[in-house]
């Protein structure tokens, strides 16, 4: 399929980022009759929420949200969507651009029916990046069960490898295709919207918080994966280490937020997202008990009434004070949190089955900047100039202010359709 529109009168809108914030632009413009081109890197459309198990306030889960939306881009002709790309190069000004994007080669072609055959004939494992690296997934793959498209994937690292031919020989369709390669091509459009979301911040980096070295703690969008049903445990709360069920747990806030040596700037959902985890704990284990230690907690406007029904549970306690140190007990493999209460007045030794970093939340702008004329603040943000940005790589949000800052977006991408 040739997708040079070079010749294409400059009419559309270009979202770059195919999260809640980039459909929610699309969608908005698409309906009121405009062309939009979603371009998004990974295999599905949906981001990160289609990692989450719930939202806060209500904890419904994200997936009938995002099932309305891709109903809507399937039924809108004005939208079309390229995955498994990404911007390379931009040029020219709002009202005229020129955008190069290169498609990588997902292996299977539009003949795929998800029935699964590839997989089952696949005998070759791969971390699975959707779960970070919790568990295992088939080098052929499905990248989540709502995954949008449904279309499976080859991972590149069995290309000419037996792994591969049984993958192509299992499909009865013709949908493997080991011969696809990397595809370059351009689109001229009136305006950009950068949607690229955000990444979460390496803990390994704060030292003091021990990630990576002590076994059973993770971070808050692991934890994420771990209550839900499709992810590595199923659901059941585990512990990584021994698959202990957890009964006692932590939650330390501040996971490299508003630190001058990490980032500066408060990520705004970590409280919020950690006091949705205690609930997930508690519904899972109505005796278990977990603990929040934080500096300041953040729950703006109506999230106010979501703290104080978390706290009102008296199996969750709150402590105000940074956490110094975590250790881990050799024959238990227990959590030793070291930490000040500020409040008591005294240092306190605690001990966890598990410990949950509220990593904080940081634009995927800090590792790949946008390849044409963009602004940013001091923290890698993306400030809408030319180029115009929404959603978390524009600023710390929450899906419901996503969609807000969208909105948005849409509005001023279409205002820029005139200029010649």
């Amino acid at each position: 399929m040739a997708h040079e529109m070079s010749g294409a009168p400059v009419s559309g809108i270009l979202v770059v980022g195919g999260g809640i914030s980039g459909i929610t632009t699309a969608l908005e413009a698409a309906e009121v009759g405009h062309e939009v081109f979603i371009v998004e890197k990974n295999p599905y459309l949906g981001g990160r929420v289609a990692q989450l198990y719930k939202y806060f306030p209500k904890l419904c889960p994200p997936a009938c949200g995002l099932e309305i939306n891709f109903q809507r881009i399937k039924k809108n002709r004005n939208v079309k969507y390229f995955t498994l790309t990404e911007v390379e190069k931009i040029s020219g000004a709002p009202g005229n651009y020129d955008v190069t994007l290169k498609e990588t080669p997902g292996y299977v072609n539009s003949n795929c029916t998800c029935c699964g055959k590839c997989a089952e004939a696949c005998d070759v494992e791969i971390p699975n990046e959707f779960n970070f690296g919790m568990d295992k997934t088939k080098a052929a793959y499905l990248p989540h069960e709502m995954a949008f498209p449904q279309r499976y994937v080859l991972h590149p690292s069995i290309l000419g490898t037996s792994a591969a031919q049984k993958c192509k020989d299992a499909c009865q369709y013709n949908a493997i295709d080991l011969d696809m390669k990397p595809k370059t091509f351009t689109l001229k459009v009136a305006s950009i919207v950068w949607a690229t979301g955000w990444n979460p911040y390496d803990a390994k980096k704060i030292d003091n918080l021990s990630f990576g070295k002590v076994k059973n703690v993770i971070t808050n969008i692991m934890m994420e994966r771990l209550a839900a049903p499709n992810g590595p445990t199923k659901g059941k709360i585990v512990r990584p280490s021994d698959g202990k069920a957890v009964q006692n747990i932590a939650f330390v806030q501040c996971a490299g937020s508003r630190d001058e040596n990490h980032l500066p700037f408060c990520s705004y959902i970590c409280c919020l997202a950690s006091l949705k985890q205690t609930t997930y704990i508690r519904e899972a284990n109505p005796k278990s008990k977990a603990t929040i230690f934080y500096i300041d907690l953040r729950t703006p406007g109506r999230y106010e009434k979501f703290y104080k029904k978390v706290k009102a549970d008296t199996n969750v306690s709150f402590v105000k004070g940074k956490v110094a140190k975590i250790e881990e007990d050799a024959s238990t493999g227990d959590v030793l949190v070291t930490v000040e209460d500020t409040l008591a007045g005294k240092k306190l030794h605690e001990k966890f089955d598990m410990v949950v970093l509220a990593a904080g939340m940081e634009p995927s702008t800090s590792a790949v900047k946008v390849p044409g004329n963009a602004k940013y603040d001091e923290n890698n943000f993306v400030i809408s100039g030319e180029i115009l940005s929404t959603g978390c790589v524009r600023k710390p949000c929450d899906v419901m202010s996503s969609g807000q800052t969208a909105t948005g977006a849409a509005l001023k991408a279409i205002q820029m359709l005139g200029r010649r």
